[in-house]
């Protein structure tokens, strides 16, 4: 038997099977898997925090308070900024503004404000923040991971037509009406989902390899690190979306990406060529070096 491996590869696709997790329905009561794979990645991502609090002789319940505050700041947040950016849609069916199920939500709001919530429980805390923000880097960058394939059960999130052997089946339904004739997209969820695990794993070895104190490195130089790396996958990957999130011609993610980009590169030369603290909401001697 002569198996034809490039027939097999071409006739390869993603295809979504539904939003909700099979078995899970219960009448109007169902479990979707956008929520299920939030929940995960908290879940998981809390108890990677906690270890590596433990490995910077930090007490894992600051870590589980803390992720009680991101919650809060992040998952509304998230809804808002895009919400926010769809506006002229929401305006006609306010009802939707709060079915955070049904997907549409932004990660950058979800950054934002998890940042304020973060700076506010470090400041009543008396911790640094940036101390805070490097063990949570890694968590959060693997949840991302983990959220994105949300998008793929909702069938949202999609790149442009292509015919690449890992090319996405998008329902009519959930087509953009100037591509409704096309049956086949860019799997932009997957892109990014493997740039974020790509970035978990840098995380995670200048984590450990910084225990040894080779390299040193200085407090935030994990979280400005991931901000760079995520900003630069996601300003690529941007670019083939298709429901971009728009300020008049200009795509948000990418523009929010750049700004994430120039200003993580100045907190490095900050901390590296100044050799200087970066500003915190406590004195430099609670940092963690």
């Amino acid at each position: 038997m002569v198996v034809d491996f490039p027939a097999l590869l071409l006739g390869f696709e993603f295809t979504s099977p539904g939003p909700v997790v099979p078995g899970l329905e219960f009448g109007p009561f169902v479990i979707r898997w956008y929520g299920l794979l939030i929940a995960s990645a908290v879940l998981i991502g809390v108890s990677l925090a906690q270890h590596l609090a433990k490995r910077r002789h930090l007490h894992p319940d600051i870590i589980s308070d803390l992720s009680v505050w991101l919650v809060v700041g992040a998952i509304p947040a998230a809804r808002l900024y895009y919400v926010l950016f769809q506006w002229s849609e929401y305006s006609r069916s306010p009802g939707r503004i709060l079915a955070i199920w049904q997907g549409g939500i932004a990660i950058h709001g979800a950054i934002l404000g998890g940042i304020i919530a973060a700076l506010i429980f470090a400041r009543l805390k008396r911790i640094s923040f940036w101390q805070l923000a490097d063990l949570v880097a890694p968590s959060l960058i693997l949840g991302q991971a983990i959220g994105r394939w949300g998008n793929f059960f909702n069938s949202e999130a999609f790149g442009d037509p292509t015919d690449l052997p890992w090319k996405l089946y998008i329902p009519p339904e959930h087509r953009p009406p100037a591509l409704v004739n096309f049956e086949y997209f860019h799997p932009t969820f997957l892109y990014e989902s493997l740039w974020n695990l790509t970035v978990f794993a840098l995380l995670l070895t200048l984590f450990f390899r910084s225990l040894s104190g080779k390299p040193e490195l200085k407090t935030g130089t994990l979280f400005l690190v991931y901000w760079i790396a995520y900003s630069m996958g996601r300003f690529a990957i941007e670019g083939l979306r298709t429901d971009s999130l728009m300020l008049g011609s200009l795509r948000i993610a990418q523009l929010v990406s750049l700004t994430g980009i120039v200003v993580g590169l100045a907190g490095l030369v900050w901390l590296y060529v100044y050799k200087r603290s970066l500003p915190d909401v406590v004195s430099p001697s609670y940092n963690h070096q």
